[in-house]
């Protein structure tokens, strides 16, 4: 629509800039003619009152499309304006909606993200809790037994990897409430205050985005 409108406005400008030459070209003419009329005044003849009119009437013309003119001038302006807000609205109406789409893309297994990895935590505890000791019993049911959950743990955090899925390693490093949520504090002993020295519940983030708060325990300085 306003490309339009901004179309009409300049070609009705180009017409009336043709008038507006015509005119001034018919002034010019009436100018020649004035001219010859005072010289004619000056040789005793008078000049004819209907040229005079016609010579007003063209003035009166040519202000009207002057006047008009610069309104469609502004006109123009106003709507090339207009048009370039429009293409930058919808630039950024496009860019917003080609980043939904893509957000979708990557996050829409988020919440079957969070489901699968309370699967890993019970393949994880489950083997972390078989000791090294019951491994070597003459029954190689348990070590096979063992030897499966850890092919399977190992083969989910490969996919987990594939999708953008990937596992916290916070042990050491600073407690970020963006990524961690606090569920005891544990005596320095050496280590810094503010660092994370035990983990309860690993955090998961998918392509960057936290979807799973890892819960801590951090390190503080004992008061004796």
């Amino acid at each position: 629509m306003a490309v339009r409108c901004l179309k009409a406005a300049q070609k009705n400008l180009q017409y009336l800039n043709h008038l507006l030459s015509l005119a001034a070209r018919n002034n010019r003419g009436s100018l020649c003619l004035l001219s010859t009329a005072a010289y004619q005044r000056t040789t005793g003849e008078d000049q004819n009152v209907d040229e005079i009119q016609d010579e007003q009437s063209q003035s009166l013309t040519i202000r009207a499309l002057e006047v008009r003119a610069s309104k469609l001038e502004e006109q123009v302006r106003d709507l090339t304006e207009r048009y370039k807000k429009a293409l930058a609205d919808s630039d950024t109406v496009r860019r917003r909606t080609q980043k939904f789409v893509e957000d979708a893309k990557l996050f829409g297994i988020q919440s079957f993200c969070r489901d699968l990895v309370e699967v890993v935590d019970i393949l994880e505890k489950t083997t972390g809790n078989v000791l090294e000791e019951e491994l070597q019993d003459p029954n190689p049911t348990l070590r096979s037994l063992y030897e499966g959950l850890s092919l399977i743990e190992l083969k989910l955090q490969r996919v987990f990897s594939k999708h953008g899925l990937e596992k916290m390693t916070p042990i050491g490093g600073r407690y970020d409430p963006y990524d961690h949520e606090i569920v005891c504090h544990v005596a320095a002993d050496g280590a810094e205050p503010g660092t994370i020295t035990v983990v309860t519940q690993h955090g998961y983030k998918l392509h960057g985005r936290t979807i799973r708060h890892a819960l801590v325990g951090v390190a503080v300085e004992s008061q004796e």
